[in-house]
């Protein structure tokens, strides 16, 4: 499972388990999903910190993938990149 999608599900039930303990509290239905999101963000902030930092990793790793990726793309449009032995196409002299 990825980083982003424990991460996600985390907050979630975060915030599910703060609003169902506010249920209780007989408050109007409004302030209790307003609490419940306060008090949920505080608590991931603490208590998901190694999966919010799993994610930030994940999601570098794959900017940098990009990046690079985007960057060859640019100079074999340029012509500055020389296909690999075996990248040649049948047909092209060697």
């Amino acid at each position: 499972m990825s980083a982003a999608v424990k991460y996600t599900l985390g907050r979630l039930g975060l915030f599910v388990v703060v609003l169902a303990a506010l249920w209780l509290v007989d408050i109007n239905v409004f302030l209790k999903l307003m609490l419940a999101l306060v008090f949920s963000a505080a608590l991931s902030f603490f208590l998901l910190k190694g999966w919010r930092d799993e994610m930030a990793e994940e999601m570098a790793g794959a900017s940098q993938r990009r990046r690079a990726e985007k960057e060859r793309l640019r100079s074999a449009l340029a012509g500055e990149d020389e296909p690999n032995e075996g990248e040649r196409q049948e047909g092209q002299p060697r």
